[in-house]
């Protein structure tokens, strides 16, 4: 549905383009919620004329969500990609596939993370001293989300479940649980980083 609307609403930032439906995609019913109530406020409406930008000014807590929205879809998209990646290639750390996923999942989760970031930033050419300026915005966040999502994953893990595997529904769902989680965990994060002028409001 998000998609959908893209083809009547541009985004003004070229990363939305991937950051909302990815937000939809593991937070189903309030990520949409989300899209039509804050995303819509950054887009143009498309006519055959001209384009219309739509612009209002968001609470406090919608800029601190969009802001989350650019490292939790970051973390999640690494974490797609990390799992399948441990899984079929049957990597382990310390006799642990778990350890293992944790350790791919973190490092292509904190890149992923950094670019959204990079180009949430406005940045569209690689320059050494925006990359440092993007990790310094947002390493603190990834962080915690992925805190917040690494703990559920834990527990479904090792005590709710007797190991969870990427070929089956239950782990992706579980998954798709921790994400949330790991929204949450950074969305405080994000809120003080804003606050105190370290990471600028979106």
């Amino acid at each position: 549905m998000i998609v959908f609307d893209f083809r009547s609403r541009r985004q003004m930032m070229k990363i939305m383009y991937i950051v909302w439906p990815m937000i939809g995609l593991y937070f189903p019913i309030i990520g949409l919620w989300a899209y039509y109530k804050i995303g819509r406020k950054d887009s143009m409406k498309v006519n055959k004329k001209h384009d219309q930008m739509q612009h209002a000014d968001k609470p406090f807590w919608q800029q601190v969500f969009v802001s989350t929205t650019h490292c939790s879809s970051g973390c999640a998209l690494g974490d797609m990609i990390g799992a399948p990646i441990v899984f079929w290639a049957g990597l382990t750390i310390a006799g642990s596939t778990l350890y293992a996923d944790f350790a791919v999942e973190f490092i292509l989760a904190f890149l992923f993370g950094i670019v959204f970031q990079y180009y949430g930033m406005g940045m569209n050419k690689a320059n050494d001293s925006h990359i440092a300026d993007a990790i310094k915005t947002d390493a603190l966040s990834l962080i915690a989300f992925e805190i917040g999502m690494f703990g559920f994953m834990l527990l479904a893990h090792s005590v709710f479940f007797d190991g969870l595997h990427p070929n089956s529904v239950l782990f992706w769902f579980m998954m798709q649980i921790a994400m949330i989680i790991g929204f949450a965990t950074s969305y405080p994060v994000n809120w003080i980083m804003v606050k105190k002028g370290m990471k600028h409001a979106m």
